[in-house]
């Protein structure tokens, strides 16, 4: 069948450039049995000003959605922004959305996403989420630039480059909102987070209060937190958080993190939930300067505990209640002999950090366009 939109063939729905992402998906979710849609090599990009570039809701579950190639979705839209607006060229609050009803059977997997900018907007919310019974608040709307999780939704997130996203307050790459309902895990995996940027908390990834995710063979470098006030405390009157980590874990959250790298960062891990899990992971000189001024740089921020094993540190760490210990871990680690994908290549981490998986998705067979 051929359509102006995209393109179903026998082993999917295909969309190519200057056609439609989301009418493929759409086409996916009426399909008694076809649940694949393959984007093919190029930059895609909103048409419109709304709340997402691509959406999954409780109608998409089921849907894989893969990059054939080299594909960028990106937020920003220069021809139609408000170039008056700090927001320019960014036209949607979240390049990707994951709403209630989405388990484990979604799939996003290749794609490389940017351009988030903190555009925020209200428009046709029951477009991108028709399930009204999980309260929607700020954080919905303004969190979770590249990607966002709402309410039960438990995708697979495999294979992603999310990289120079910017929001305020929280979350530029993932923030995963699950409103309590975390009794299934975000699956996020083989992933490099590089060089976003938050107002306030989790410039890379964050779990608000009660959100659960799993976090494995990932890269986070260059991700800067706190680059101005928090906004939500000065309205609240709360204390402001002022010094948080590339991932932020709040309070009844909670993260299985394996085989993850952070270094160059803004302050590696600030884990507010005391149930989190590190093991084999590395944490490497994470002193980058930027943001609010004061606050000493760390690796892991753990006041309410957590369990760390079998990790090479190196750098400040926040541990009141001894949960890292020299026995399970290699403190003042060795330098890790980063190659230029920022893989340890020192004998002593061969089972340590995250190990590079290119970022092609499916290949580009020989015929395509």
């Amino acid at each position: 069948m051929r359509c102006s939109a995209f393109h179903l063939e026998l082993d999917g729905f295909h969309v190519y450039p200057g056609e439609n992402i989301q009418d493929a998906l759409q086409a996916a979710a009426r399909h008694p049995t076809n649940k694949v849609v393959k984007v093919h090599a190029g930059v895609y990009r909103p048409d419109s000003k709304r709340q997402a570039l691509i959406w999954f809701n409780r109608r998409h579950d089921g849907i894989r959605l893969e990059a054939v190639g080299d594909v960028t979705l990106t937020a920003a839209n220069p021809e139609i922004a408000d170039r008056n607006s700090p927001s320019f060229p960014a036209v949607v609050n979240h390049v990707v959305y994951f709403g209630h009803g989405i388990s484990s059977n979604a799939m996003i997997r290749g794609f490389r996403i940017t351009g988030a900018n903190s555009f925020s907007t209200e428009r046709l919310t029951k477009q991108v989420e028709p399930d009204t019974t999980v309260p929607k608040n700020l954080f919905f709307f303004t969190d979770g630039g590249a990607i966002k999780v709402f309410g039960r939704s438990y995708p697979i997130l495999r294979e992603m480059e999310v990289v120079g996203n910017y929001t305020s307050p929280c979350g530029a790459g993932i923030s995963v909102q699950h409103e309590g309902h975390n009794e299934g895990w975000v699956l996020i995996q083989d992933c490099v987070f590089r060089d976003n940027r938050t107002q306030v908390t989790g410039a890379a990834l964050d779990l608000l209060a009660g959100s659960s995710a799993r976090i494995v063979n990932c890269l986070f470098v260059g991700n800067v937190s706190n680059t101005g006030i928090d906004v939500v405390a000065k309205r609240s009157g709360e204390p402001p958080f002022t010094n948080s980590g590339a991932m932020t874990i709040f309070q009844r959250s909670r993260a299985w993190v394996e085989n993850c790298t952070f270094t160059g960062n803004r302050n590696g891990v600030d884990d507010m939930g005391g149930e989190s899990v590190y093991r084999n992971c590395i944490f490497f000189r994470d002193v980058l300067e930027g943001g609010l001024p004061g606050g000493k740089r760390y690796e892991l921020d753990l006041r309410k505990g957590g369990s760390v094993s079998q990790c090479f540190i190196n750098g400040f760490v926040i541990d009141p209640l001894k949960v890292i210990s020299a026995k399970d871990n290699v403190l003042d680690a060795p330098d890790p002999e980063f190659n230029r994908e920022l893989v340890a290549e020192s004998v002593e981490y061969r089972k340590a950090g995250y190990r590079h998986r290119p970022l092609s998705g499916l290949p580009e067979p020989s015929s395509a366009r």
